[in-house]
């Protein structure tokens, strides 16, 4: 999901569910009025089907998930093993071998490719015996907020079910009227969860990604979602004095990629409109400047120039990366 050569955003939203991506470097002079850049999905139900991986989508190996390992005819290198937190397992003779992130077919290939120099016509197999990896987080207005742990494809419904719902006058669950789904650094989508309830939408029960994180708000609650390039992505509450700084310092402050004194991109999905925020302008006590943000818009972190010219030298082999370094370093 996580495209590091380029600045994206993809955002979602039920009702009136619309997506926009912003792509590529910042601008050289800042605005508060810049042109919308956002574009109106014609098909709104479509954006969310998209945001859904497919019922079919194989299950990738995650760090701690325990996993054992079979050879036809071998029985005694069977072994039963647990994903490290580097991702990786460790064979005997072979030594570690990377699996995160691999299907249970890949990870039985790369077993068998890594013992072949030791066995001679060795097929693995690769089934999970605890999902421990498959997991989504509930924050928000649920009775026991934390982690949710699937043996099979986590859903939205199940998700906040077994965080236990909040509970209305009759003591009955109460649906909330619309929570946030968060996947990774640059991806949040807003599902108005009673309205499909109440249409009998299957989308209600939205498939999720490992590692999704879903934020419930209480019916008064306010907030932002920050994305990008910070150390904690996510649901930021709005207070009356919450500004574009403050919120940020909420955020953690900025994650190294973003550099010093990033533009900062503000969007409301609400108008499809976007600004452009320089830091150097937000903390020049000259100018003045003191961006209030509003409820449900997306404050969003690009990468800095420096870090995506250094994450491009960082993939180039050795001797190319040396080539270029000497070359920067000439007068």
């Amino acid at each position: 999901m996580k495209q590091r050569g380029a600045n994206t955003i993809a955002v979602f939203a039920m009702a009136g569910i619309w997506s926009f991506n912003v792509w590529g470097q910042a601008p050289a002079a800042a605005s508060q009025t810049d042109p919308p850049s956002p574009q109106l999905k014609i098909n709104p139900l479509e954006a969310l089907r998209n945001f859904e991986p497919s019922p079919n989508e194989e299950y990738r190996l995650g760090r701690g998930d325990e996993i054992a390992v079979d050879f036809a005819g071998r029985a005694d290198l069977a072994a039963k093993l647990v994903v490290g937190p580097d991702g990786r397992i460790t064979l005997p003779l072979a030594g570690d071998l990377m699996l995160a992130d691999k299907t249970r077919a890949e990870a039985a290939k790369d077993i068998e490719t890594a013992l072949a120099p030791y066995y001679n016509n060795l097929e693995a197999q690769v089934t999970v015996s605890k999902y421990t990896a498959n997991k989504v987080l509930v924050l928000g207005a649920v009775e026991r907020p934390g982690v949710v742990t699937f043996d099979g494809t986590p859903t939205l419904l199940e998700a906040l079910s077994r965080s236990g719902l909040e509970t209305g006058p009759k003591q009955s669950a109460k649906i909330p009227e619309r929570c946030a789904i968060y996947r990774g650094q640059d991806e949040v989508v807003w599902v108005d969860l009673k309205t499909l309830i109440d249409s009998g939408n299957t989308l209600a029960d939205l498939r999720l990604r490992r590692d999704d994180v879903i934020y419930v708000p209480t019916g008064s609650e306010r907030f932002v979602s920050v994305l990008g390039e910070v150390q904690h992505p996510g649901a930021i509450p709005l207070t009356g004095t919450s500004t574009l700084a403050s919120i940020l310092a909420e955020a953690g402050g900025f994650a190294a990629p973003a550099g010093n004194k990033p533009h900062i991109q503000i969007v409301d999905p609400a108008t499809g409109t976007s600004k452009m925020i320089s830091m150097n302008d937000l903390l020049n006590p000259a100018k003045a400047l003191e961006v209030m943000p509003k409820p449900g818009e997306i404050i969003f972190v690009p990468q800095s120039h420096l870090y995506r010219a250094t994450y491009v030298v960082e993939r180039l082999s050795p001797v190319i990366t040396a080539a270029a370094l000497v070359g920067v370093g000439m007068p």
